[in-house]
């Protein structure tokens, strides 16, 4: 077989650089560095006093001399962030990470510069991006800082989505559907037509009214009551709100407190034949039964506090002996808390 007589050119490998050549190669790097960390304290101290431009150019050469720490690049993108330039922000970021990938930087530093990037997004308003990088930045490095961020940006997002739901008029149709199903006799499903009713329209009392009316049948008092807090919270002047917590505080043996809602509905009304006689049920029920009024309200934690005050002591003793002294001590908004609980109770009566 006959072979060519060219022959392919040998290995030869690159002759080792001397000690003196490694010496000077590194005393150029290390020469950068220094030269490169120089730039970015200059460039620090002009992002203190807000000259953006200068603190650029410092971090700029910092980079030429250094290209790949991390820090210098991310302190570009706080310049960028400082002038309102977040497209200009997250690009540089996004280079931040690519090069600390590389570059082996600490895990803190590339959270970092997610977390800048989810800042951006939110000075954009571009919540749901600000979620995913803040998302991003915690999978890198926990914080509370961080953690905190994402809970508001969730709570915005949440918000934003609660507004876009909002609709009066889906509200009303949900609303006489649960009528209907009230007139039934089929509370639950009453109860999840007003419940979308309220989220279609959170601002309007009568939904919280009509399911609180759904859960008194239903026996769950707590819930009923809640609701009726909530709907003479929005409207303190809806009196149907009131009667409605009158009803349910006595279905929950708390008298003293029903009376206190029925009172309310009647200086809206005096003349409302419901509040009238639930105030004459509850008045009759608490003079009936002293005894077990006070034995229940003995056992209040914040009664039993009430009346251990010394000075709360004094002042009821002084109302009995001296019936005008009320009015002064109600201009005090914490004793008028504190007997406002008394009546609530039943330990005591204004007359």
């Amino acid at each position: 077989m006959d072979h060519s007589s060219e022959e392919a050119e040998p290995f030869r490998p690159n002759p080792a650089k001397t000690k003196a050549e490694k010496l000077k190669e590194d005393s150029n790097v290390s020469s950068a560095k220094s030269q490169a960390i120089k730039e970015k304290t200059m460039g620090n101290d002009a992002y203190k006093k807000k000259n953006f431009e200068d603190a650029l150019n410092h971090y700029q050469k910092a980079v030429d001399l250094d290209p790949t720490e991390i820090v210098y690049h991310l302190n570009i993108a706080a310049v960028y962030f400082e002038q309102k330039e977040y497209d200009k922000c997250i690009k540089q970021c996004e280079k931040a990470i690519d090069i600390g990938r590389e570059n082996r930087a600490d895990f803190k530093l590339i959270a970092k510069a997610f977390t800048r990037i989810g800042n951006a997004y939110k000075k954009m308003e571009n919540w749901k991006q600000a979620k995913v990088y803040y998302e991003k930045s915690m999978s890198e490095h926990r914080t509370p800082d961080i953690k905190t961020l994402l809970s508001d940006i969730e709570k915005i997002i949440k918000e934003e989505e609660r507004k876009i739901y909002i609709d009066p008029v889906k509200a009303e149709e949900e609303k006489e559907l649960g009528n209907q199903k009230y007139k039934d006799g089929d509370y639950p499903t009453a109860i999840k037509h007003y419940s979308e009713a309220i989220l279609r329209n959170p601002d309007d009392p009568k939904y919280y009214s009509n399911r609180a009316a759904c859960y008194t049948k239903l026996a769950a008092f707590d819930l009923g009551l809640k609701d009726c807090e909530k709907c003479v919270e929005i409207d303190p002047k809806f009196i149907k709100g009131w009667i409605r917590k009158g009803k349910i505080l006595q279905g929950m043996q708390q008298q003293g407190k029903a009376l206190t809602a029925y009172q309310r509905a009647l200086e809206l009304d005096p003349s409302n034949s419901e509040a009238l006689e639930g105030y004459r049920q509850c008045a009759v029920s608490v003079s009936s039964n002293p005894q077990e009024v006070r034995k229940r309200a003995m056992a209040d934690p914040e009664v039993q506090n009430i009346l251990r005050d010394p000075a709360m002591r004094l002042i009821l003793e002084q109302m009995q002996s001296d019936p005008k002294a009320l009015q002064e001590h109600l201009k005090n908004p914490d004793i008028a808390a504190k007997l406002q609980k008394l009546l609530e109770s039943g330990l005591i009566a204004i007359h």
